[in-house]
């Protein structure tokens, strides 16, 4: 999860990002930060999961601690879908390099020279449009130089797949 000051207030974003592939398959932007902004991010994905065939019974989540990730209707949806939910201790890393450039689109660094952001609105199509060009287009180092979604696309071809997802 992560925020950013708007002319209208305060908005918040939630990120689910399959770690195997580096897809974003789930994400929501509001302008509070209860439990519904992660749960939503957190539905998204396994409804997308789940829509393209895979099987995520044992699948490992992995998220900080922060309170909406300890909420009881989120770990309720977690073992729901046969989950099993992996909290970092405080203070380790939580691969968050693989959420850092997903944040960064809400911080306001990709909108270089066009001011501050004026609200949700922009956010969410900011986001959008981020995603579809992270997923779709960005030439991943660690996926052999592929975008996220051709990489997942080749390993389909040859196994099931698999999921990982982990919040940011």
């Amino acid at each position: 999860m992560t925020y950013v000051r708007t002319a209208a207030g305060w908005v918040y974003a939630a990120f689910v990002l399959d770690v195997f592939s580096r897809v974003i398959v789930g994400w929501q932007v509001a302008t509070s930060l209860y439990t519904d902004l992660a749960l939503d991010a957190l539905q998204m994905a396994i409804w997308r999961r789940r829509a393209s065939g895979a099987d995520l019974a044992g699948l490992v989540h992995h998220s900080d601690r922060g309170v909406q990730y300890r909420a009881v209707r989120y770990t309720q949806r977690l073992a729901e879908a046969d989950a099993v939910a992996f909290r970092w201790q405080q203070g380790r890393f939580l691969r968050q390099r693989d959420g850092r450039s997903v944040q960064h689109v809400v911080q306001g660094r990709t909108r270089p020279h066009k001011g501050p952001w004026q609200g949700i609105d922009d956010l969410e199509v900011a986001t959008v449009e981020y995603i579809d060009w992270y997923n779709n287009r960005r030439l991943h180092g660690q996926l052999g130089h592929l975008p996220p979604t051709e990489h997942e696309a080749l390993h389909a071809m040859t196994q099931p797949v698999t999921a990982t997802l982990e919040t940011s």
